[in-house]
């Protein structure tokens, strides 16, 4: 395992060497210690190798992350794999605004809670949340799932397209097209294999399902008017 201590090597150095990691590096293990809220930690990998952050983290963390996995041993703040591509990105506490907004591929995992807005404009990414998510979380999602182990806020999946929502606990309130959907056996048995792959704890039995009633962007003369 190669160890890089931020209080020693500046970020920029540390997210290059990253990044200029051949296709096949037998360098694959990776820790980062004194992360220390920096912002931009380990955006942008390509390469198929493991980062552990031991600490909490600032904005953007694993941005944009193709094929590595990324794990922070800590809180993050705003857009943690925020257009994640593939790849595995895990925060063990709590993540602010805007986790993996824009999304479209691969598994984010946030064992805490998560801030408002969570999974935003996804695009085909799966996430879950062990705990709560905040208000206008799936706003405009248009592919992917995310899975609520606890409560959601509220406007939950307004202005939703074809993304699948999964909540267990209490909702605030649904956003604009956002309905209850008859959670099936092909559902439970879905969600099931993305509580697996996350290693969380839940029975899928106990979730419901949500998704768009697609009244608005299949335009009709007679929702004209609706808010």
């Amino acid at each position: 395992m190669t160890t890089i201590d931020l209080a020693k090597t500046s970020l920029r150095d540390l997210n290059q060497r990253l990044h200029d990691l051949p296709p096949d590096t037998n360098e694959r293990e990776w820790r980062i210690a004194n992360p220390r809220g920096a912002h931009a930690i380990a955006a942008g990998l390509s390469s198929p190798i493991e980062v552990r952050i031991d600490g909490h983290v600032g904005y953007y963390c694993a941005g944009m992350n193709m094929d590595a996995t990324v794990i922070v041993e800590g809180h993050c703040g705003w857009g943690v794999a925020e257009n994640i591509m593939s790849g595995l990105v895990r925060v063990r506490g709590n993540a602010s605004q805007s986790a993996a907004a824009s999304g479209r591929g691969g598994l984010v995992v946030i064992e805490g809670d998560a801030s408002a807005r969570c999974g935003i404009s996804m695009k085909g990414v799966d996430i879950v949340v062990n705990g709560s998510v905040g208000h206008m979380s799936a706003f405009m999602a248009q592919k992917g799932h995310l899975v609520v182990c606890g409560d959601a806020g509220r406007d939950l999946g307004d202005s939703i397209y074809e993304a699948i929502l999964y909540v267990r606990g209490g909702i605030a309130s649904l956003g604009a097209d956002c309905v209850e959907k008859e959670m099936t056996p092909a559902h439970v048995e879905t969600l099931g294999g993305l509580l697996r792959k996350s290693a969380v704890e839940a029975d899928a039995k106990e979730f419901r399902r949500y998704g768009s009633a697609r009244r608005l962007y299949n335009f009709h003369i007679d929702n004209a008017d609706a808010v």
